[in-house]
């Protein structure tokens, strides 16, 4: 609405002042100045006084609350939409006298017109800017540094981030250990289940924070309340039936949450399969299909970035290293994800407490790489070491015992189980 915004409107000269470099910088950077650039100017007034009336707007401005936004702009472009056509009237009086209707139909449709959306798209030569602000892809970083650094600082907003797996493999334990560290690291992250409990997916976020197994946390109630009272960030869990949601059904909620105060950074859907589609198809490769493309959808809508899980077909499970094609469902999947990883973790693998990860798409960056990781699924801790995996890292094979009815896996499997019992 620059073509309407004039610092004639406004009798304040801090206002005044304000508007008139908003509007300068606009028109040579093609975009809205920060809050620092702003400073930089101010610093250059040379009346005291204006400069610390122009400081107490600015920070007025600041710090006002972004829950009536939407009625400020159309108020606002209300307001200058109505003094440019003012304008257009005091000047069409000289016409009118002339008699020049032909000017004074131009003065007046110009004037309806002002103050339309004129956004076009991204301006390549003109949004240079714009493209390289520090804040144009916000992004909420993973645990694992070395994923943030291939997707260039983490899951951004309006991206959809999947992360594959096999039955049992720790899926949801990652979905944890992605909301949990977002927690810890100052942010709102929202939380959606559509496959266990809201308390007990609670109580995984208290064994993440606290790393106490999940199945001790009763006597560690003191530690628990420690810990949570420290963390930065917060944390909502919402409970569906699963098939019973829509995507509809999480816009709604969340847009409830924001009514009430809570803006969420992150949104976690476990998982987004789930869900219910409200399109009709035959199939339901057509519904996954569906459900995948409206909750990409609703990430870029919201500009918000999701990550969720996703199982693999049966030949999937038994692999080593997951790839993109055993994805269960629809392999149009991989094709609606801006990040899909998938984490491998075979039943020898779920003994040694390891797994891999392996990304198998990634918008920002490469792909193809996987890594070993230590995987301790009763604290949702999951850590990435530094050296790719290849064939001599493999779980060794399971062997039959000589002279018995068992293989090292039934052994691997009665130890653990006795050393649980005896301690």
């Amino acid at each position: 609405m620059h073509d309407v915004l004039s610092e004639e409107y406004f009798d304040n000269q801090a206002h005044k002042w304000i508007v008139q470099n908003i509007l300068d910088y606009y028109e040579q950077y093609h975009t809205t100045p920060t809050m620092e650039v702003l400073k930089v100017e101010m610093k250059k007034v040379e009346n005291e006084v204006l400069q610390l009336s122009i400081k107490e707007q600015l920070r007025e401005a600041y710090q006002s609350s972004k829950s009536d936004l939407e009625y400020v702009e159309e108020e606002f472009s209300a307001f200058c939409k109505n003094q440019q056509l003012k304008k257009a009237l005091l000047n069409s009086v000289d016409l009118l006298n002339s008699g020049d209707f032909e000017s004074i139909r131009g003065l007046i449709d110009n004037a309806l017109k002002a103050g339309n959306d004129k956004n076009i798209g991204h301006e390549y030569i003109k949004d240079t800017e714009a493209r390289y602000r520090e804040d144009a892809r916000k992004v909420v970083p993973t645990p694992w540094e070395k994923f943030n650094e291939f997707m260039q600082g983490g899951l951004g907003n309006g991206d959809f981030g999947l992360i594959f797996g096999n039955p049992g493999g720790g899926k949801s334990w990652t979905l944890v250990a992605l909301g949990g560290y977002a927690v810890k690291m100052g942010y709102s992250v929202l939380h959606y289940t559509l496959e266990l409990g809201e308390d007990y997916v609670g109580r995984r976020y208290d064994a993440f924070f606290t790393g106490k197994p999940v199945d001790t946390l009763f006597k560690n109630r003191k530690k628990i309340d420690e810990v949570v009272e420290q963390l930065p960030g917060q944390l909502i869990i919402k409970e569906f039936s699963p098939g019973m949601a829509t995507v509809n059904t999480l816009r709604s909620h969340i847009q409830k949450c924001q009514d009430l105060g809570f803006a969420p950074d992150l949104i976690i859907v476990d998982y987004v399969d789930l869900l219910s589609s409200k399109k009709r198809v035959s199939d339901r490769k057509g519904e996954i299909d569906d459900i995948y493309l409206s909750t990409k959808g609703l990430a870029k809508e919201l500009q918000l970035p999701i990550w969720s899980v996703s199982q693999v077909n049966r030949s999937g499970a038994k692999d080593d290293v997951i790839e993109g094609d055993k994805a269960a469902g629809s392999y149009d999947k991989m094709m609606v994800t801006d990040v899909a990883i998938s984490l491998s973790r075979k039943k020898e693998d779920k003994i040694n407490g390891t797994g891999r990860f392996h990304i198998m798409k990634n918008r920002y960056g490469m792909d193809g790489m996987t890594y070993s990781v230590v995987a301790d699924t009763s604290t949702g801790h999951f850590e990435v070491t530094d050296h790719h995996f290849d064939d001599s890292d493999s779980p060794a094979p399971v062997q039959q015992l000589p002279g018995t009815n068992l293989n090292t896996l039934d052994r691997d499997q009665l130890a653990q189980q006795f050393f649980s019992l005896n301690t």
